[in-house]
């Protein structure tokens, strides 16, 4: 059996899941799977876990499910939710570390069988049609499909805040070096040069959005497309939209990120529904959040700083400046926020 990679998730090619589908051939060839769990699900579903679930018809319950996407033996497009999921966190392991695994789940395992695929795949089964959606009698649910790639609405907003975790150095790295680094500044604020964080007023998370560079496409269709600048007074806002010289005014100023940050800090004394804070695994002791919520999405390390993705601001990255709040807020979102089993 080959593996595969797609769509930010392992992937293999199978044939031995049986699934309740209306096709002459009821083996499903497995080409990729996901979990759907508290701490683990698409986002592309939903900004938290009750919603993905309820996307895909199903009850929220708290040990979740796996997602196993394949095509039936006329092509179709089928995804089969089962509840076995520490064998499909097996397989995902497995894949994700370069090894070959035959993901089988026991047939009574299976909890539903839904038609399409809700991940953009750019892979298939070897010697089967083209993937397709299976036909569906008049009130049937329809098939699952992928969001579309040329627009720009909450699922590419998620989906951009997962290219930023995954590729998070990358992002890093493009902010230019009027950015502060964490743990710059001293204890009265002042950095090592002399110079001060400008301050921002009025946020429940009072953090200074730093600048950056624009990068240009971030990669990945539907992904976001520039990071934020700054127009000078640490007030973050889309790369086309800042007046030139420092000082200039922009579109947004900083009331967008404010009002996420804000958002986020009702989220410590109202616990949004499971799912909208989790933590994640980063590198030398650090934990990557993520936190969504209407209309936003957040994504930061728990030892650096945040960036912020908006609905409003199609393809948008802003920056949030670690300053002297952030710190405690994202500690306090790691205390609430679910983990990975």
């Amino acid at each position: 059996m080959e593996g595969t990679q797609d769509a930010g998730e392992a992937g293999h090619v199978g044939n031995d899941v049986a699934v309740d589908a209306p096709s002459d051939d009821d083996a499903l060839y497995v080409l990729t799977a996901a979990l759907l769990t508290p701490a683990q699900f698409p986002s592309v579903l939903a900004d938290d876990y009750p919603e993905a679930c309820e996307a895909l018809g199903l009850e929220p319950y708290a040990d979740g499910y796996g997602l196993v996407l394949g095509q039936d033996g006329d092509g179709a497009r089928w995804t089969v939710v089962v509840d076995d999921v520490s064998l499909v966190a097996v397989a995902i392991a497995s894949w994700d570390c370069g090894m070959e695994y035959d993901l089988s789940p026991d047939e009574r395992s299976v909890v539903a069988a839904l038609p399409g695929w809700p991940l953009a795949l750019s892979v298939a089964a070897p010697q089967l049609p083209p993937p397709h959606d299976p036909p569906t009698a008049p009130g049937d649910r329809p098939p699952l499909t992928p969001p579309d790639a040329g627009s720009w609405g909450p699922a590419q907003r998620r989906l951009g805040a997962d290219e930023i975790a995954l590729q998070w150095a990358s992002w890093r790295s493009r902010l230019d070096d009027d950015f502060a680094p964490p743990g710059a500044p001293d204890d009265d604020g002042a950095a090592p040069d002399g110079s001060r964080e400008a301050p921002v007023t009025g946020g429940a998370a009072d953090d200074t959005p730093g600048p950056s560079a624009r990068p240009g496409a971030a990669g990945g269709s539907g992904g976001p497309a520039a990071a934020g600048t700054s127009d000078g007074e640490g007030i973050p806002a889309s790369a086309d939209s800042v007046s030139s010289g420092p000082g200039g005014t922009a579109e947004y100023g900083d009331t967008a990120v404010r009002r996420v940050l804000e958002e986020v800090q009702r989220y410590l004394d109202s616990p949004p529904p499971v799912g909208r804070v989790r933590s994640g695994f980063a590198p030398d002791g650090a934990r990557m959040l993520r936190a969504d919520g209407p209309g936003w999405s957040l994504v930061a390390r728990t030892d650096d700083i945040a960036f912020v993705l908006l609905d409003d601001q199609p393809g948008e990255v802003l920056p949030v400046g670690r300053g002297a709040r952030l710190p405690a807020l994202l500690t306090a979102l790691e205390a609430m926020a679910v983990r990975p089993a």
